[in-house]
């Protein structure tokens, strides 16, 4: 989701084809299909600096959860899925070139 893919001249380049690139579709198990479908809301949230991405903007992030009425212990637990998936996603844009 967060690394770039690479243009057609690079995949040449190695002797590549957009086909060998092209994996199995990734499941998302039913109790994780939550945190999933809300940190793709997000994809226009993240704060950025001057070296990329530094975060989601967790005042959007909290508006959004609010208007979910989780009770107290689903929020906890999907403030701390969307925190993993954060996480994740740095580390993932973070290796680009």
């Amino acid at each position: 989701m967060y690394t770039r893919t690479p243009t057609e001249q690079e995949l040449e380049a190695s002797g590549l084809t957009v086909e060998d690139l092209a994996g199995d579709p990734v499941e998302v198990w039913p109790e994780n299909i939550q945190a999933f479908t809300l940190f793709g809301q997000m994809q226009t949230q993240w704060r950025c600096g001057m070296g990329g991405a530094t975060g989601l903007d967790y005042v959007a992030l909290f508006h959004k959860m609010d208007r979910m009425r989780l009770d107290p212990g689903e929020y906890e637990d999907l403030e701390e899925d969307i925190r993993s998936m954060e996480h994740e996603a740095l580390r993932a844009m973070s290796e680009r070139e």
